[in-house]
């Protein structure tokens, strides 16, 4: 069969290197799933995107990432570049579990000052999975 060399190429791509997006969406929707399992509400993108922006004493989540999850944010002491947190722009984003609870724990001990609750885990989360 005589496929060409384009649509080869296309089919080697497509079979041996799936989507970082879609493993990101296994991740973030297994971590969904995890989070709502312990919280106590259904979980909401909207609650999230209003945790993203609330202040807490002076940091919010924003302080860092910026209001825009599309762009790169900075960290206001060390003043390290933060990827966009939108997987549509940054697909690696939301695709380590491990990653993902890490910097949970530490941002939300940070801006919050107090670790986050499984139900603002997953607000988060959720509402980032979906930009």
């Amino acid at each position: 069969m005589n496929l060409g060399f384009g649509r080869l190429v296309v089919l080697t791509v497509v079979f041996c290197f799936p989507s970082a997006s879609l493993q990101a969406s296994d991740i973030s929707d297994e971590l969904i799933a995890e989070f709502q399992t312990t919280a106590a509400e259904v979980l909401s993108a909207e609650r999230g995107a209003a945790l993203w922006v609330r202040d807490f004493d002076g940091r919010s989540c924003t302080t860092c990432h910026t209001e825009s999850l599309y762009g790169t944010g900075r960290h206001p002491k060390t003043g390290k570049i933060i990827e966009p947190m939108a997987p549509s722009v940054n697909p690696g984003r939301l695709s380590d579990e491990r990653k993902v609870k890490k910097w949970l724990l530490r941002n939300c001990k940070w801006t919050l000052g107090r670790v986050c609750t499984a139900r603002e885990k997953g607000d988060v989360v959720l509402w980032l999975s979906q930009q």
